[in-house]
């Protein structure tokens, strides 16, 4: 999410909550209060302990943050003897300060983070197995598909906060214009060939110059990944790990993605900049009218559009500047070299942590409510409702009732088709071998992205960049060779 993860932008806070200098009130160090916690989903009894759980959470949804203070709130209204300290990071920042608190030892109890990740802190024996202290009623609650993939093994690190598609986004006025016929698109997708073509008459060229371009994606920085883990899943690669545990990227259908992310560039469908394309100027460039097809796109983009929209309709001087009314349009990603559409998916939540020190059982048993407190219910529902995202537990599906959301019913079937195509969850792939690939992800696919998309090195040079780097990882019985 994130996760990973970029799905809102970043609101300016309006509370101040202290750094984080230890796993909770003695989670990490292992100093729980030895009282009685009965562990249970409930409230709390006068007998119980007080204890302290630590959270480091990103703006999960436009307006997340700005709940904080009501979270902690209602938390320790559910649970009076425990207090939940939220700290604030943007998602810029998000990884570096989990990190830095990872290093020292001292991580928070709960941290947001995307699913892929937990191989590598697992690796690094800082995250907090809670499968023996999860309660029947919050396995109960979710639905399956999105807890396995907060699996590592036979471990369960925490709960998912929401089970999305990563899509592509289009502005329906500049399809209708180029002939795409975008509701055929949606139900039954497109191949490469046929989204090139799209993009084609989606670029508009004024003076020899694009006045506007096919398509669009953010691919700045690590971003960057985003946009290659997306198309490769569409060719052929569902996983970093073929079924048989192998490295998939050393096949020859990664080196057919990277050189269509050149042929898209050089045929000026994308800017020849795309690499200095950030998450905020790609958004910013769909909502002026510069592109036609931006990505990723997420539910949430839908109702980012109407907002700005109705700022326009008001003549509100923070609608972006220079923008014009969009009809955000779900579309997905196209599929390559005759292999099965698979949608990409994102699986965020709140991962459980650990110090040096075992935690007593006590405060794991209070970090693991304070995990389902946040991933489920209201404050699930609250969240979701605002990043258009479909709930996925009963209890945040019961609390959505009473919220409204205005949503093109298009697009949530569109949603619903992506997800009938879903990339499976991975728990089987070995830890060492997950941290591994994301070693190589790194080191080398986002340095040599970045430098492919700026017309610094072939696809192919790149494509025997990551051969190497892989054989030397997992050794050449450990790579797939086609």
């Amino acid at each position: 999410m994130r996760k990973k993860h970029l799905l809102a932008s970043v609101l300016a806070l309006a509370l101040s909550l202290p750094a984080l200098t230890a796993c909770g009130n003695g989670g990490g160090s292992g100093s729980g209060s030895g009282s009685e916690s009965s562990g249970n989903s409930g409230n709390g009894t006068a007998a119980e302990a007080k204890d302290t759980i630590t959270a480091l959470l990103p703006p999960v949804s436009g307006n997340f943050q700005s709940n904080f203070a009501q979270m902690e709130k209602d938390f320790n209204a559910l649970y009076p003897n425990l207090t939940l300290k939220i700290e604030p990071a943007s998602w810029e920042d998000m990884t570096q300060k989990l990190d830095t608190q990872v290093n020292a030892g001292s991580p928070p109890d709960i941290a947001f983070i995307g699913s892929d990740g937990i191989s590598k802190y697992v690796q690094q024996e800082m995250l907090m197995d809670i499968t023996d202290t999860v309660t029947q009623d919050m396995i109960d609650d979710y639905d399956p598909v999105p807890l396995e993939y907060m699996k590592k093994g036979e471990g369960l690190y925490g709960f998912p906060a929401y089970m999305e598609v990563h899509a592509l986004g289009g502005n329906r006025q500049f399809l209708e214009e180029a002939g795409i016929d975008w509701k055929n698109v949606q139900q039954n997708g497109w191949t490469y060939d046929e989204f090139r073509e799209a993009i084609k008459k989606g670029t508009v060229k004024e003076g020899g110059a694009a006045k506007r371009y096919g398509f669009v994606f953010a691919t700045a920085g690590v971003t960057g990944k985003d946009y290659l883990s997306i198309l490769v899943k569409n060719a052929g690669m569902k996983s970093a790990f073929t079924e048989d545990l192998k490295y998939a990227y050393t096949s020859k259908n990664f080196l057919e993605v990277l050189k269509a992310i050149r042929q898209m560039i050089d045929d000026g469908s994308m800017p020849k900049e795309l690499s200095s394309v950030d998450a905020g100027k790609r958004w910013n460039m769909f909502l002026t009218g510069q592109t036609m097809i931006t990505g990723k796109g997420l539910a949430t983009f839908e109702n980012s559009a109407k907002q700005n929209n109705e700022k326009l309709k008001a003549n509100d001087g923070s609608a972006v500047a220079g923008s014009i009314p969009v009809d955000y349009i779900v579309l997905p990603v196209p599929s390559f070299l005759g292999e099965e559409a698979v949608s990409s998916t994102v699986v965020d939540g709140y991962v459980t942590f650990r110090g040096k020190k075992e935690p007593t059982p006590e405060h794991k048993a209070n970090v693991v409510k304070a995990a389902y407190f946040l991933a489920s219910g209201k404050v699930a529902a609250t969240t979701n409702n605002d990043l258009f995202a479909a709930p996925i537990t009963k209890s945040a599906r019961e609390a959505a009732k009473s919220m409204t959301i205005d949503r093109n019913p298009d697009n949530e079937a569109a949603v619903q088709t992506l997800l009938l195509h879903a990339a499976p969850a991975r728990p089987d792939i070995p830890v060492e071998l997950g941290a591994g690939a994301i070693k190589i992800e790194d080191a080398v696919i986002v340095p040599k992205l970045q430098a492919l998309l700026a017309g610094e090195i072939t696809p192919e040079e790149m494509h025997e960049a990551v051969k190497n780097e892989a054989v030397k990882t997992f050794g050449e019985d450990g790579v797939a060779i086609d």
